[in-house]
């Protein structure tokens, strides 16, 4: 409801009691994070985010997310290593580029 009327300050604190609540879920951690990024709560954005990809590394919309926050930080270089790996985990690979293609040369 409040993502429909981009109400993201108002989702902020309504998901904010909820992630107090049940903290060690995901789910409601990635739409705080989600609306402290639309409403430019960078900070409280990136916070979340780092939460959930300490706990769980292979979160890749997780990943997306800190990389697009940290992006509108201007922190560029930090943003393309989370990006870089939230298209891994997503199985997106920049035009011929073969996954594990380094690991194979020299094998004989």
């Amino acid at each position: 409801m409040f993502f429909d009327a981009r109400d993201y300050a108002g989702a902020a604190r309504v998901l904010d009691g909820l992630v107090e609540e049940v903290p060690e879920q995901t789910g409601p951690r990635l739409l705080l994070a989600r609306a402290y990024y639309h409403s430019a709560q960078l900070h409280r954005a990136e916070a979340e985010l780092r939460i959930i990809v300490e706990r769980d590394p292979v979160e890749a919309y997780a990943r997306l997310m800190l990389g697009r926050t940290l992006q509108r930080q201007g922190r560029h270089e930090e943003a393309a290593t989370h990006l870089r790996i939230a298209s891994a985990l997503a199985g997106e690979f920049e035009e011929g580029q073969v996954p594990g293609a380094r690991a194979r040369r020299g094998r004989g």
